[in-house]
Order: C-alpha cells, then structure tokens, then sequence
C-alpha cells in the first residue's frame, strides 16, 4: 500500500490495509464542544474584567466584575431588572415583527415585477444608511413621548436590513433549482414555498440576525434618551437613571444584562433555527 500521509499520521493506525483512527482523548472531546469553548472565553473575559476592575480600584470608573454581579444579583431580586428588561424586549418584538411584515411585502412585490425591484432597490440605497435614532425627534413629533416612537425607528432599523438580505437570497437561487421546481410541477407558492424561501434562507436568517442587531441597540440608545413612558422605561431608561445617581455598578449590570440578552437570542434561538435549518439542509458546513 502506497504511503498516503495526507491519511497516515502519528494519530493513526492501519488495521488490514484499512486505516482506523484512534478515537479522540477526553480533552480533545471537550475542546470540540463550541458552547464549552465559548463560555472559556466569556470566562477569560470575566477575569480581564475583574482584574482591571481591582486594578483601578474605582467603582465610580469601572466597577470589578464582582461588584457588577452583586448589583446584578440584587436588580434581580427586587424585580427590577427583569421588569426593566421585560419592557424593552416588549417593544422590540412589537417593531421587529412588523419590519419583518413589512419587508417580506417589499420583497414579495420586488419578486413579482421589475418596477418592485425598483422601487425596493431605490429605497434600500436611501434609507437603509439613515441611523434609524436618526429619525427619533421626528418620530417623537408624529407619535409622542413612549412606545409609538420607539417602534417606528425599530420597524426602519429592521425592514432595509431584512429585505435586501432577503432580496439578494432569492435573487442568487440558481436557474437550475427553478427549473428542477418547476419539472416537478411547482409555480407560484408551492415553488416559492418549497423552493425558492429554502435556497434563499441563508441569506433570510443571515438578514433576520442583522435586523435583531440593530434593532437592538437603536432600542437601548433611543430608551437611554427617550426611552421613559408614563414614569417607567426599560433598560436604556434603567442606565441612564443610575448614570444620573452615580450607581455605575448598577449601570453595568444594566449593561450586563443587555450582553446577556444578546448572547441567548445569539446562541439559543438563532443557533436553533439555524442548525434544524442551514445545517440539516447540507447548506452551512
């Protein structure tokens, strides 16, 4: 048998002509796990963070990590994070369901004619480089001081994202998968359904998460000015009530719990969508 040592190495063994691999050792299993490697990185960070926190030895400047936790700890107690947390991811569900209402309807007219194509590419290189917060004095003007304001900039900081993601997957779909759709008798929904949303949904989750991305932090920097409503607010509010008092441990755990948000909405709900979907599909390695 021919040296092969692409195949052949110190980690394998060759039984009967065939080469078997030993199987892989405790440290080398645990390393493969991703959410084990991550939270050894969140972990190394953590330590960074207490270390230059007791180096600085100055709550006022940047409270240790420890202090952060306390506060945190005691935020949750009293009720008052998950209240304050709660209320923002409120309206955050309220704006980014409907950009994503609206931009599946700009999507699904730019698919249906060239002049939607258009119109969706046109108002795309217009506003989707507008900073959403950009648009809050006037949407305060339109819609007052609370909610209404904060979902109109989180319906623009999610729609252009979400549709020219979602545009640009339809528009890559080969003309070979169309064709395989369309022998099997497919048109209209059922080759949009079956067809067409499947090929394209990298590029629909990819815009999905950029949309929730923005979407985000235009909630928590409108909430961290305008963010209060009939005496309450939410995260944004929460940080900027405690900046005002001095309480920076409170406003990192206020920050803290923005992080953490992010990394469940990151690691829990769109890693599941896309692990029974991308990767099932043999479309993401």
């Amino acid at each position: 048998m021919p040296a092969r040592p692409e195949f052949v190495r110190d980690d394998a063994r060759v039984l009967g002509g065939a080469i078997v691999e030993k199987p892989l050792s405790f440290p080398e299993r645990l390393y493969n796990q991703a959410w084990l490697r991550k939270l050894a990185i969140l972990v190394v960070l953590a330590l960074i963070w207490e270390c230059y926190g007791r180096y600085l030895d100055n709550d006022l400047l940047f409270p240790t990590f420890g202090a952060t936790l306390a506060a945190f700890g005691r935020g949750v107690a009293d009720g008052t994070l998950p209240l304050r947390a709660w209320g923002s991811v409120k309206v955050l569900l309220i704006g980014y369901g409907l950009g994503i209402l609206l931009a599946t309807l700009l999507t699904g007219i730019a698919i249906a004619s060239r002049i939607g194509t258009d119109f969706l590419e046109t108002m795309t290189s217009m506003l989707n480089p507008l900073p959403a917060i950009a648009l809050l004095p006037l949407a305060l003007i339109w819609f007052g001081l609370g909610n209404g304001s904060l979902i109109f900039v989180l319906v623009h900081s999610v729609t252009w994202a979400i549709a020219l993601n979602t545009h640009s997957g339809f528009l890559s779909v080969s003309r070979t998968l169309r064709m395989v759709g369309r022998n099997y008798g497919l048109s209209g929904a059922g080759l949009i359904g079956k067809i067409l949303i499947p090929a394209a949904f990298p590029s629909i989750l990819t815009g999905l998460k950029v949309g929730w991305a923005f979407a985000w932090r235009t909630l928590i920097a409108a909430e961290l000015v305008f963010g209060v409503s009939s005496g309450s607010g939410g995260l944004g509010w929460f940080i900027f009530e405690n900046k005002n008092m001095l309480d920076i441990p409170n406003v990192f755990a206020g920050l803290l719990t923005v992080i953490l948000i992010g990394l469940v909405v990151e690691n829990l709900i769109f890693q599941t969508i896309e692990r029974n979907t991308v990767r099932r599909w043999g479309m993401q390695a």
